[in-house]
């Protein structure tokens, strides 16, 4: 493991069927380590990168929402997301932060799910199929500082948190697809476009 990231790109980030992304991660110390906070704004700025065209080109990125440590082979408990408000008026919308430990402390019993299903940065192929979800949950998690925060996210927001949770505890999104009908979901079931 190098704690030494000038900048992450695509090389940096392990691919499905290496252990680390089956493995739960480990807590990290509160306050986080200097290394542990230089991690999180590498991966912050990596995903700020990755949804910026120009750097994107340049650096041969996907775009990606969400990253957790695990994703750079670093057995962590942080994830980062970087989610912009498609409303300049109500940049709260978005979410953009660095979670040390986070953990769901409720979800709703609404469930939701992406219509165009989900990705990973760490997956290179498509996989077909709803990825269903709690369309709103109450976070808890502490920041660069070792502040804890308790915030509430709804549809999209709470989808990518969820993913990003998932990875530091060793799940993939497409755990979730029902394998015998991956495009089936019973009636409720929020589809967010």
């Amino acid at each position: 493991m190098r704690g030494d990231f000038l900048m992450i790109t695509m090389d940096d980030i392990i691919r499905e069927g290496h252990p680390t992304l089956r493995a739960v991660a480990n807590e990290v110390p509160i306050p986080p380590t200097a290394e542990d906070v230089e991690l999180g704004k590498e991966m912050l700025q990596f995903l700020k990168n990755s949804q910026d065209p120009v750097k994107a080109e340049e650096l041969n990125l996907r775009g990606g929402v969400g990253l957790a440590a695990p994703q750079l082979d670093i057995s962590k408990r942080i994830i980062a997301v970087h989610v912009p408000s498609v409303d300049p008026e109500k940049p709260e919308n978005g979410i953009s932060t660095v979670m040390y430990n986070p953990k769901i402390l409720s979800h709703s019993v609404q469930e939701a799910c992406l219509g165009e299903g989900e990705g990973c940065l760490s997956v290179d192929r498509e996989v077909p199929g709803y990825v269903v979800r709690a369309a709103r949950i109450t976070v808890s998690y502490f920041d660069e500082k070792g502040e804890k925060h308790k915030i509430r996210l709804k549809n999209y927001n709470a989808i990518v948190v969820q993913h990003e949770i998932d990875h530091i505890n060793g799940i993939m999104f497409y755990d979730h697809i029902n394998e015998k009908n991956p495009l089936h979901l019973k009636d409720g079931v929020l589809v967010i476009e």
